[in-house]
């Protein structure tokens, strides 16, 4: 099957430069384009004078998953999402776990075609709560993801940003004003990791979590992938702990969640299940109250306990719901305290499998 063309649909959030180029506003790398040229994502590109989105209407692949798996454990559990991702990306992470997505230059990766309209229709019909914007980051093709939202919100569908948050404020507040929530990747703690091992900066992304938090109504969690001799280390799972309390608060779940060796770091071994059961205590020690362990098999860590009496409200044996005691407005069934989180009637849970799906076919 050949790949769905690319598309010339035309870009936002970009001006003119005296030197006859034009620079890309969305992400704060501000490439600086001639004409033909690509930006470091490799999908906004400028052709006639303009900046376009190549990947508008263009996917991967869609998928149906357990929301848990984004992963968003406050957001309605137990729910099916619909997850799919184009290709490119906009940070360089050696590490990175989506490589063949996130790190494509082939746009013979992008064979499903889906129009907003088309994703909506098959989520409702999939029985899917919400729509992913994942594998890759949904910033690079935020044109797209606004429109499916838009769509989705029409047939009371949720909108969801699997992201890296590595985005300018302007773009930030037109992107985020359309999600319901996000699971925001946290990649490490220091500026030397984001710029030495991602291409990027740290400050960028704590000031969409500040933004998140203080200035919208999205629900978001994070998640921080532990690397080895990295990003592991004490000192700095302290100061990434005490800065989400003091500037987030207690009630944003974080996830930590284990590397393995991909991409341009295969030399570095996978992370042992005792350095996340580590950095999870000292999560809790700082004053968080709902932390996770992933990618490992935790049933401790992958759970839900109330702040108030300490029992466990959801157990999750790796995406499986076990046991569910949250009233249908997230208080404890024990003792009525607040779970904070996004709920609805919890029903049969989707459990842990994904399902493949075509939207050609079905559209």
């Amino acid at each position: 099957m050949s790949a769905v063309p690319e598309s010339g649909y035309p870009g936002r959030w970009w001006h003119s430069l005296p030197d006859g180029r034009i620079q890309c506003d969305l992400c704060p790398r501000d490439c600086r384009l001639h004409e033909g040229q690509r930006g470091m994502c490799f999908v906004r590109m400028r052709e006639g004078g303009r900046m376009v989105l190549t990947t508008y209407g263009r996917s991967s692949g869609f998928g149906v998953d357990p929301v848990e798996k984004q992963p968003l454990n406050h957001f309605d559990p137990g729910t099916r999402i619909l997850s799919f991702g184009t290709a490119g990306c906009n940070l360089a992470c050696k590490f990175c776990q989506n490589w063949d997505i996130s790190k494509s230059r082939e746009m013979d990766r992008l064979m499903d075609a889906g129009s907003p309209e088309v994703i909506a229709a098959a989520a409702v019909k999939l029985g899917c709560k919400s729509v992913a914007f994942t594998y890759n980051d949904p910033v690079i093709f935020a044109e797209y993801a606004m429109d499916i939202a838009d769509a989705c919100h029409d047939r009371g569908v949720k909108a969801v940003a699997v992201t890296a948050g590595y985005i300018q404020p302007e773009a930030r507040r037109e992107f985020y004003a359309k999600m319901d929530a996000a699971n925001v990747d946290l990649k490490g703690f220091t500026e030397e990791f984001y710029f030495k091992i991602c291409g990027g900066k740290l400050s960028s992304v704590l000031d969409t979590l500040v933004y998140l938090k203080h200035e919208t109504d999205v629900w978001f969690e994070i998640t921080t992938l532990l690397i080895p001799g990295k990003n592991d280390s004490d000192e700095e799972l302290r100061a990434e702990c005490k800065w989400i309390m003091q500037h987030l608060g207690a009630d944003v779940p974080l996830h930590f969640t284990a590397f393995h060796p991909d991409w341009k770091m295969r030399d570095i071994h996978a992370t042992p299940p005792e350095t996340l059961t580590r950095a999870r205590e000292i999560a809790r020690l700082a004053g968080l109250r709902y932390v996770y362990t992933g990618n490992v098999h935790d049933e401790e860590g992958g759970s839900t306990y109330c702040p108030s009496c300490e029992n466990a409200v959801v157990v999750r044996d790796w995406y499986e719901i076990r046991s569910y005691r949250l009233t249908d407005d997230g208080a404890c069934a024990y003792c009525g305290a607040r779970v904070a989180g996004r709920y609805q009637k919890f029903g049969r849970p989707f459990g842990a499998r994904r399902i493949p799906v075509r939207l050609e076919a079905r559209a």
